[in-house]
């Protein structure tokens, strides 16, 4: 009976510790969202950057398991991110040259090339080609007269020399009439140059995929589950018969100006399609799996190094959000959890970027 009455006390006194535990874990709780409340109604009180819009911090499940996700979207895992600011818009050609007029910059794609950083990237006993090979350029897309294999990206894509952010579409192409488009044909390095320069950074992939989902929970879209090719059009894709048919029902070819379809709850622009987005994180094949066994993920910031098997000597970063090249049969970019990866060092007809900035304070 002795040992019986020291039981019964015990849980007597177990469950009196899981009451205060508990009382105090919600007293805590509401602490933190009252300050949180403060902290957002503050925020009205004092300048948010131009042209940029608060994204407050908050837990979630990054990634996808639904049927059309692919691989590298998966494991779905628990992350957290804390409160941040986010550009409004994609980078434009008009603040890119901006910042190129006071700095100088020239970018990657306006440089000859090193012949030593690409051999680097590539299996040994590749021979060096023609250094007319070697002049600077990029890659355009180019599209076919017919239906063609989707496995192979090198029948629609183009090397182009002269083509930069300045000439989208080659050397005898202009921005004059596309100053308020998203740049193009940034590489990483480029993107990294410009948010130093402006006082910002790259957003990480876990604040990039927060962002896009624009307070909604577990959908497929910024804008939610309607699919994208239900009208009205909810972003810059391609529409019909990928490399080879694009019936334009949403009014663009390639690029379309910042900011003409619909933001998400946050207000954000061109989450889905447009232009490819830069983020800081590496890309290596399992870091999702990494990031499940960890539990949480607080603030993640990527695996430290970069690995794909496909090219694993390329250093790659992730690239999130689509293009106007995107169709369902191809890559279905736009969707929220989609990732694609490139090399650091490569900028593309539909490759572009936008900023974020730490909320000091």
């Amino acid at each position: 009976m002795e040992e019986l009455s020291k039981i019964i006390n015990l849980w007597i006194n177990l469950k009196s510790n899981f009451k205060y535990y508990l009382g105090i874990g919600l007293l805590l709780i509401v602490v933190a969202l009252d300050k949180f409340e403060i902290f957002e109604n503050s925020l009205s009180h004092q300048d948010i950057p131009n042209n940029m819009v608060f994204i407050p911090g908050g837990e979630y499940l990054m990634g996808s398991d639904k049927p059309d996700s692919y691989t590298n979207e998966k494991p779905v895992h628990r992350v957290v991110v804390s409160s941040f600011f986010m550009d409004k818009y994609e980078v434009t050609n008009n603040q890119f040259l901006q910042f190129v007029n006071e700095t100088g910059y020239i970018t990657t794609a306006e440089r000859k090339i090193s012949w030593g950083d690409i051999a680097r990237q590539l299996p040994d006993g590749i021979s060096k080609p023609p250094d007319s090979l070697l002049e600077p350029g990029s890659l355009v897309f180019k599209a076919s007269s017919y239906p063609i294999p989707l496995n192979d990206e090198s029948r629609w894509w183009e090397w182009e020399k002269g083509a930069s952010w300045k000439h989208p579409s080659g050397k005898n192409s202009s921005i004059k009439e596309i100053m308020n488009h998203p740049v193009v044909h940034i590489s990483w390095d480029d993107a990294v140059a410009y948010a130093q320069w402006v006082g910002k950074r790259l957003p990480t992939e876990a604040e990039w995929e927060w962002a896009a989902r624009g307070k909604k929970i577990d959908t497929i879209y910024p804008w939610g589950n309607e699919s994208i090719n239900e009208e009205p059009l909810k972003a810059n894709f391609w529409q019909g018969h990928f490399p080879y048919g694009n019936t334009e029902q949403d009014g663009y070819y390639f690029t379309s100006p910042i900011g003409s379809f619909k933001s998400n709850e946050y207000g954000l622009f061109d989450m889905a399609g447009n232009v490819w987005e830069w983020c800081s994180d590496f890309y290596h094949v399992n870091s999702y799996f990494y990031d499940k066994e960890k539990g949480i993920c607080i603030n993640p910031k990527g695996p430290k190094i970069s690995y794909d098997p496909s090219e694993p000597f390329a250093i790659k970063k992730i690239l999130r959000g689509g293009s106007f090249l995107c169709n369902d049969s191809y890559c279905s970019g736009y969707r929220v959890s989609r990732r694609m990866s490139s090399s650091k060092d490569t900028g593309l007809m539909h490759t572009g970027f936008r900023c974020v900035k730490d909320i000091i304070g």
